[in-house]
């Protein structure tokens, strides 16, 4: 089986469809989603619309479902994404609404675990960025492998003996006595310094994870965010990957 794995949309339609383009050419056969379809981007309607048409195995809320659904105060949020959360939720229907408030906050299975941001007190939406972070899901992980968002920066943490090592590579070959926190970065908004889309395919029969990337029409997602008349700072970000 292999897994297509989606996580901070926000609202980018162009980014999604690129993405959703080149992990058509890969022979997926489910998709898994990470949280944060909405917010900072113009299109939260159709970036929904076209979650719902993958049927993926799995919902995960972020921390955006939640501003939005008001189930987390808008002080969590700074002020670029307050702005953008107001704006989402008059732009989004009823229907909407519902589909995001079905989404569950840990997704688990035999072999994988999904959060949008640690296991730990997931309804913080604390990031994880470092060993560190991940050590925190880690010790609180029943599988093997557990897939994570939020932070819009990728990364892959395994275990080594009592400790634990960032990869270095942005694929890995999981090993059975090893556990993984893999961060699949953004499609919507990256903040590692590279404005490509980032997403992830983990085929469980290879038992492999890859992170991969993919540029998108930036210039049509900045004109829709202004238009819109969302903050430009939302816009601008979007070129410089950060």
């Amino acid at each position: 089986m292999r897994y297509g794995l989606i996580s901070d949309i926000h609202g980018n339609l162009e980014a999604f469809q690129a993405s959703l383009e080149a992990l058509s050419k890969l022979n997926i056969d489910k998709y898994l989603c990470i949280g944060d379809i909405v917010g900072y981007g113009a299109d939260p309607k159709a970036c929904i619309a076209l979650v719902k048409s993958l049927e993926p195995v799995a919902l995960v809320s972020g921390n955006h479902e939640w501003g939005v659904l008001g189930l987390l105060d808008l002080e969590y949020f700074n002020e670029y994404a307050k702005e953008a959360i107001l704006w989402t939720k008059v732009a989004l229907d009823k229907g909407d609404s519902d589909y995001l408030l079905s989404f569950r906050l840990i997704y688990k299975d035999d072999g994988m675990t999904l959060v949008h941001g640690t296991l730990d007190h997931p309804e913080d939406f604390n990031y994880t960025l470092d060993i560190n972070d991940a050590y925190i899901s880690m010790k609180l992980m029943k599988t093997s492998l557990c897939f994570v968002g939020h932070s819009h920066v990728p990364g892959i943490f395994y275990s080594e003996g009592d400790g634990i090592k960032a990869n270095a590579a942005p694929e890995v070959k999981i090993e059975e006595d090893r556990k993984y926190v893999v961060n699949i970065g953004s499609i919507g908004q990256p903040r590692d310094g590279d404005p490509r889309a980032s997403y992830a395919v983990f085929d469980d029969e290879k038992k492999t994870v890859e992170i991969r990337r993919v540029a998108y029409d930036i210039k049509k997602a900045q004109e829709k965010i202004l238009k819109a008349g969302l903050p430009g700072r939302l816009a601008s970000r979007l070129s410089l990957g950060e």
